[in-house]
């Protein structure tokens, strides 16, 4: 399997984490606290604006972020379709980009102005890495409150996007 091949699948399973999170959240939002939604919007918040910030990164554009989050928590509906169109901007980008394209080293800043250095394969990688890694914080705000979580595995994706993979042997 090449790289682009594994990032498209990883990049299919992000968008449906993240819509299978989002409609979760939508049903259960008027059943927690105003508190308990602001820490769980400001967790999802803030990995949507580090993915907005890679976007800019893998361009090589200034991304003009301060900060990994935002001076006021987006409501969770403005949220979600922001969510949705980054994730298929990405689906877009990585079903388009050329495999030596993925190799080249991208010279960045970070939010506090600190240079930074990867490729862009490696910043797609960070990408998938740190949205499950706060999909799973959520998940686990949302199971305290006693509401069940959505399903956010990469197995689970892939036996839904291709049934074929549960059949028997």
């Amino acid at each position: 399997m090449s790289s682009k091949t594994l990032l498209l699948s990883l990049f299919g399973y992000k968008s449906w984490a993240d819509d299978e999170l989002l409609a979760l959240l939508a049903e259960v939002e008027n059943d927690v606290t105003d508190e308990q939604l602001v820490a769980i919007l400001e967790t999802i918040n803030h990995a949507h604006v580090v993915d907005r910030i890679f976007m800019s990164n893998i361009q090589k554009r200034t991304h003009g972020y301060r900060d990994t989050g935002t001076s006021s928590t987006p409501k969770l509906a403005e949220l979600s379709e922001a969510i949705i169109e980054t994730d298929r901007w990405y689906l877009r980008y990585v079903e388009q980009v050329e495999p030596e394209e993925l190799a080249e080293t991208i010279n960045f800043s970070f939010t506090d102005g600190a240079s930074g250095q990867m490729s862009r394969e490696e910043m797609l990688a960070h990408v998938i890495t740190h949205g499950g890694y706060h999909r799973g914080e959520v998940g686990r705000m949302v199971t305290q409150l006693s509401k069940p979580s959505s399903p956010d595995t990469f197995m689970g994706y892939l036996h839904q996007a291709e049934p074929a993979r549960r059949a028997s042997m």
